[in-house]
Parts: structure tokens; sequence; C-alpha cells
């Protein structure tokens, strides 16, 4: 250990042959001796020459290092002293300048050296911070490149081993709950970087040089890193800091494909109830003008009455079904505008009631308003279908015989209106889904026919409106469906 710290003080470069340390020397000799030779044959005095050889030794430290010009610092002060110093051409070791030139020489290597060194070893470090942030940069460019309909995770791993060099390279993301490899893993390290994730806690392998850690966005964990190479703790850290990013921009995109394709669904499904709802129309309306006109054919038996009878009121039902279809294709679209009529509540609630007084046969129906002058502003047609939606819903899901009761009231510049009924109570999971196009509870959806359009079509108008609508049921008061609008004058116009 103590070896090691004289040598990084002395500023010892990379290690070296034994080859190359005494080529180095003996250049550095075969240089003392040429100044030597002229020295002494053109009869210079000590101190030019002392000059001379102390430059040598410097550039020896410089350009090999302290231990070569230690030998040469020795050649030199030998050379001085034997050829320079009197007594000429012996040797007088004992002379105190002879002991001070070695100590300058030796001072002079020691010094120059060591800065040579530190200077080259900041060279050094500033290449390889330089390389490093390149290679990051590289990194992070070919990020932004990757193919986002394919997995990350494979793309990641091969360019991280591509442009660091690395060993081996592991990612296990925690959105898909897989681990992507890369490099030379064993069959026990295959799952080191799921280990990471479950364990929470980054940590380093000195024995393998394996680095692994946690990947972060948000400060949630979405996935760990695993890696094993000459990368330090900084570039490691980087590594899981740019995986982290591209993982998390990965998810995002997914998220806004879905949403994009659930987008682009509806408008097709919406363009599509459309496009069935208009051609259903006319042939209905032919087929409602030939049935009309059987009774002016000629006289009808009982059960020839009863059929047309029948077929006008199934008729009925499929032109509501394709105006409802209608109505809701166009609020999906925003095609449709909303009227701003001043609307009178008694009045809007008497007249669905009215329309649907066939289908609550059966059913009693009790209406109960506070304040008959109760007004809302809206669209009356939009507004009187979905209340009627609400009673066909009643009367198609209470029990036989059972009561329906109708209210309306104001509440912090909102008007109320709801219908109950008694009948099978809509699960709790249920409750937000039945107002979604096409669902059908599976408690209830054999007890009547239906599409699962009505309800939707009442959540849409309600919505159009600045309301919302909501339901509540349990077996023991019955279901109760409620829709908000913003009162006339109220706070939400």
């Amino acid at each position: 250990m103590d070896a090691i710290k004289i040598a990084a003080f002395l500023g010892k470069r990379d290690q070296v042959t034994r080859g190359q340390f005494i080529g180095e020397s003996l250049s550095g000799c075969w240089v003392i001796a040429l100044l030597t030779f002229s020295g002494y044959v053109l009869h210079f005095n000590p101190a030019p020459v002392g000059f001379l050889f102390l430059l040598i030794v410097v550039c020896e430290a410089i350009l090999c290092g302290f231990w070569q010009a230690s030998v040469v610092s020795l050649v030199a002060c030998g050379c001085l002293d034997y050829f320079f110093y009197p007594p000429l051409l012996k040797f007088t070791i004992s002379d105190p300048q002879d002991w001070v030139a070695l100590g300058a020489f030796e001072i002079s290597a020691l010094l120059v050296s060591r800065l040579s060194s530190r200077e080259q070893l900041n060279s050094r470090e500033a290449e390889l911070q330089r390389k490093l942030m390149e290679q990051l940069y590289e990194l992070s460019r070919y990020t932004l490149l990757i193919n986002m309909h394919q997995a990350p995770g494979p793309q990641l791993t091969h360019l991280i081993q591509r442009i660091f060099g690395a060993e081996a390279v592991a990612i296990f993301d925690a959105n898909s709950g897989t681990s992507d490899l890369a490099g030379a893993w064993s069959t026990d390290e295959q799952e080191l970087a799921k280990e990471c994730y479950l364990q929470q806690t980054d940590d380093e392998d000195r024995v393998t040089g394996t680095s692994r850690r946690l990947l972060r966005a948000g400060g949630n964990s979405i996935g760990a890193l695993a890696i094993r190479g000459s990368t330090g703790p900084i570039v490691t850290n980087a590594l899981a800091s740019l995986t982290a990013v591209t993982l998390d921009r990965c998810v995002s995109f997914e998220k806004e494909s879905q949403i994009e394709a659930a987008h682009q669904g509806e408008k097709l499904r919406a363009a599509v109830l459309d496009s069935l709802a208009h051609a259903v129309k006319t042939p209905l309306t032919a087929i409602q003008a030939a049935n009309s006109g059987l009774n002016e054919v000629g006289s009808l038996n009982d059960s020839q009455t009863e059929l047309v009878t029948l077929i006008d009121d199934e008729l009925n039902k499929l032109s509501l079904l394709s105006t409802r279809l209608l109505q809701t294709a166009k609020l999906e679209a925003q095609e449709m505008s909303i009227a701003k009529d001043e609307v009178r509540v008694e009045e809007l609630v008497s007249t669905a009631l009215k329309e649907q007084s066939k289908r609550m046969s059966g059913h009693p129906v009790e209406f109960a308003i506070h304040d008959h002058s109760l007004m809302v502003r809206g669209d009356r047609e939009l507004l009187s279908m979905a209340l009627a939606q609400y009673l066909d819903n009643a009367a198609k899901y209470s029990f036989a015989g059972t009561q329906v009761k109708v209210a309306a009231w104001e509440s912090h510049s909102e008007v109320f209106i709801s219908v109950h009924n008694f009948g099978p109570p809509i699960p709790l999971s249920d409750r937000e889904r039945v107002f979604q196009r096409f669902f059908r509870s599976e408690v209830t959806m054999h007890r009547a026919p239906g599409t699962g359009i009505g309800l939707s079509a009442v959540k849409m108008a309600a919505e159009a409106h600045q309301g919302h609508v909501w339901v509540i049921s349990n077996a023991d008061e019955g279901t109760t469906f409620f829709m908000s609008l913003p009162q006339l004058g109220g706070g939400k116009q």
C-alpha cells in the first residue's frame, strides 16, 4: 500500500515494460554522453554544462518519468564530476558541489515529473469525459429514433451494449413485466434486473463488475437496469436516467395510441349508427304508410285488425329507436345544435308521461313537484326524449303492478328530476357502466329486450345541457335514476 502511495506521489505513468524503461533511460544517458564529449573537447566550464545537463534531466522527466530521469541525473552527476570538476578525470564524490548538483537534478526531476504526470492525468480524464459525453449523446439521439411500435427493452439493451461496449446489459420493464437481455448473462443472472426492481435498491458488485440501478420516472419505479462493464457510477446513473425517460415515453406513446384508436373507433361507430338510422328511416316510413293503407282496402276482421295494430305499434318502436340513434350520433359528433328554450319542468314531465302512457300501463304513476313554476333552459325535444327513456326503462325493468314515481325539485341553482321504480337492484359495479353505450347489466338484461343505447343517449343529452346523470339502487328501496340540469337563471348558465 505504501509503495502505491509513493508511486502516486511521484507521478507514476502507466505501467511500462522493462525493455521500455531501459530504452528510455539509455536514450537520456546517450544525450548526456554526447553533451559531455562536446563540452570536454570544447573545454566548457562546469556551469553551462551543468545547466545543459539539468535541461536534459527535466526533458527526461517530462517525456519518460521520474525513475528514468533519476538514472539520467546520476549519470549526469558522474560525468560532471569526472570531466569538469577538478581534479579532472577523477571521481571525487565527497565534494559538496557534487551532492548539490545531484540534489538539484533529483528535485527538478521529481517536481517536473509530478507536474507532467498530473497534467497527463487531467488530460486523460478530460478525454475520457469527452468520450463518455459523446457516447451519452449518441445514446440519447438513438433513443429518440427507436421504433415506438416495438418493445423498447430489446432496442435499449442492444444500443447500450453497442455504444458503451458493455459486456452484458439487462433491463426489466415493470409496465410489461418482461426482462430483456443483451450480452453474456449466465442462467442464474438473467433475473438480476427484476430482483433489483423487487428489492427497490441500487447496488454494485465489485467482484463481477455488475452495477444495478432502479429506473424512476416522476418519483415512481418503472423498472431496473443491470450492466456489466467498465462504466463508472456516474455513467451508470446517466444510463439509468436515459433508460427511464425512454421507457416512460414509450408508455405515454402507447396510451396516446390507445386513446386515439378508441377515439377513431367511437367516430366510426357514430358514423355507422348515423348511416344505419338514416337507412332504416326510409323503409320504416314506407311500411308505415302501407300498413295505414290496409285499413282503406276494405273491412278487416278482428284478427287482421289486431295484426295491423301490432305492426303499427312495432313500427313506432323502430321509428323511436332510429330517432334515438340519430340523436346519439349527432350528440357524439357535436353536430346537433342545442336549443335554448325556456321549458317548464311540469309540462316537460307531463308530455313525457303522455308519450309513454301505453308503456306505463300496468304501473301506477305518481308525479311529485314542489314548485309548479320551475323552469329550465334547453332543448325541449331532447329533454323530452331523455325523460321518456327514463320512463321506458322503469316500465321494462320494474316488477309488474309496482308504482313508478317521478319527482322534480330545485337545489343550489339546479333542477333535479328523478324516476323511481321497484325492480331487480343494479349491482354497484354496474351503476356507472349502465350509462355506457351498448352496456346491459347481467342482472336485468334477460328481463326485457334492449340495445343498451337509451341510457347513453340520456347521459349525452344531460351533458349537452351542462348537467349530469346517476343512479342509486338497492333491494329494499328500489332503483332511482336522476338527472340534474341548470335552473333557468342559475349559476351554470
